[in-house]
């Protein structure tokens, strides 16, 4: 049984490291706010973004003749996996739960025959998949000094390096896997190819009724100008819906540990003070016995 004074010790180190989890907790709950507040702002622009590219690609025709970003290589032998992680731990299964997902896929991929492509995007997932697929990296994106929510330069430079190594023929398709922010308790990850652009299957498509609608440019012209901000508004919107799924795990993971750290320190002070009283209720009965004895 530990000593007293050992008790003591533990108890003081825990509280301790009570007091860095709550102030985690309280850190990441006001960013949260601000993280889900940017990642909401985005979606309806993304969606409505969305839903433009989903009527000019079907005004186009499906014979294939649009732009190479819409119509793909006509090939799918060489995949790119884009993997976005945090940069950061202490934020539950977060970055585990999305490179789960990136191993199933990238699986899936190689299980098919595909020649595989990977660039990571946040240390954590190139930490955590360096191992097992480090011969299949091509390139990092590092975060670490994005300032919070800011991720527009980011988001535009990884859209031009994809957009140039498409063009190079270095990859027939890129998908993105991130962890999509549902609610503060649940972050989804989730696979969304990003090129060839392919609209959600929800994107809205307007009903033109029979109507005939004369483009000026055309729609190829139109489509060779909103693709690449297209793929680069995706890109931007992940970041943002990583980011709020990082601080609402990180704040739910800091409550947990603040939590198991009060029924520690419980449990412990328990310890402690039947430990005191034992040594006490012995000393007496050596005075009482000593007494005794005279």
């Amino acid at each position: 049984m530990a000593s007293l004074k050992e008790l003591k010790g533990r108890i003081a180190s825990v509280k301790s490291t009570q007091k860095i989890t709550k102030a985690k907790q309280m850190v990441a709950a006001a960013k949260l706010r601000r993280a889900q507040e940017a990642a909401e702002a985005a979606r309806p622009y993304a969606e409505r973004l969305a839903a433009v590219i989903a009527n000019l690609s079907a005004a186009t025709g499906a014979d294939g003749s649009g732009p190479k970003l819409l119509s793909g290589t006509g090939a799918s032998d060489t995949h790119l996996v884009l993997v976005m992680t945090a940069e950061r731990g202490l934020c539950g299964g977060f970055n585990a739960n999305t490179v789960k997902r990136a191993r199933q896929h990238i699986d899936e991929l190689r299980a098919e025959g595909k020649t595989v492509k990977v660039i990571t995007i946040g240390k954590k997932g190139r930490e955590q998949l360096g191992r097992e697929y480090g011969d299949l990296f091509i390139d990092h994106v590092d975060l670490s000094d994005v300032k919070q929510n800011d991720f527009t330069e980011a988001a535009l430079g990884l859209g031009h390096e994809l957009t140039r190594l498409y063009e190079e023929g270095a990859f027939d398709v890129a998908s993105l896997v991130y962890s999509r922010f549902k609610s503060v308790l649940s972050q989804v990850p989730s696979v969304q190819q990003v090129i060839p652009a392919t609209p959600p299957e929800d994107a809205e498509v307007i009903d033109l009724q029979g109507a005939i609608y004369s483009y000026e440019p055309s729609e190829e012209e139109i489509l060779e100008t909103l693709l690449p901000r297209y793929i680069n508004t995706q890109l931007l919107s992940a970041m943002l819906e990583s980011a709020a799924g990082e601080q609402a795990a990180s704040m739910t993971a800091m409550d947990n540990a603040t939590r198991n750290a009060g029924d520690l320190i419980d449990s412990l002070s328990l310890q402690y003070n039947r430990a005191r009283q034992a040594q006490i209720t012995k000393e007496l009965i050596e005075i009482i016995s000593g007494a005794e004895a005279l």
